[in-house]
């Protein structure tokens, strides 16, 4: 599969100045993995047909854990989320500090993003490393539509992160302290 997947791209890699015709094999898949990445960032959507079409691992994730499909959400790119989503990427997939994609969107204010991932088939009160959930973003952010959305799908809006905080609260603009040092 590795060698579909070099075949596949190896148009996409030559008409790339940037990189250079003989990389060992270890660069070639740096490389692609950051066309990848790149491609998702940017919603190109030719691009990232190329790799869904050679059967890329469409949930392989940079030096931060995000995807292609978290990468594509925050930077609002609502066709190539549709594309990934339709390709089989994960929704649900954490980064390294556990945000999702959802949580990604909301934070951005990509809000019709937010709501076509709230239609995948995610617990709605998913926790990041902090303990908060998309609800809790959502109400951070005023983003009262989504927290609407979150809370018809059954998310739990007096859940509690690590400080204490709960959508409710965070929706009114009240923080729990962090703790003293």
């Amino acid at each position: 599969m590795r060698i579909l997947i070099l075949w596949a791209l190896s148009a996409l890699l030559a008409s790339t100045a940037a990189f250079a015709e003989d990389a060992p094999a270890g660069d070639t898949r740096q490389q692609l993995r950051a066309l990848y990445f790149e491609a998702a960032r940017e919603g190109s959507t030719a691009r990232l047909g190329v790799f869904i079409d050679a059967h890329y691992d469409l949930d392989t994730r940079d030096e931060n854990g995000y995807t292609a499909l978290i990468l594509a959400a925050y930077h609002g790119q609502q066709a190539a989320v549709e594309q990934l989503l339709q390709a089989g990427a994960n929704p649900c997939s954490q980064d390294k500090r556990g945000n999702t994609a959802l949580m990604g969107a909301i934070f951005k204010g990509e809000l019709s993003i937010a709501h076509r991932l709230l239609n995948a088939d995610c617990a709605t009160d998913e926790r990041n490393h902090s303990g908060q959930t998309a609800a809790m973003y959502a109400a951070l952010f005023q983003r009262q539509d989504i927290l609407d959305a979150l809370a018809a799908k059954g998310a739990d809006l007096d859940a509690r992160d690590a400080l204490g905080n709960d959508a409710r609260s965070l929706q009114k603009g009240q923080f729990s302290p962090p703790p003293m040092r």
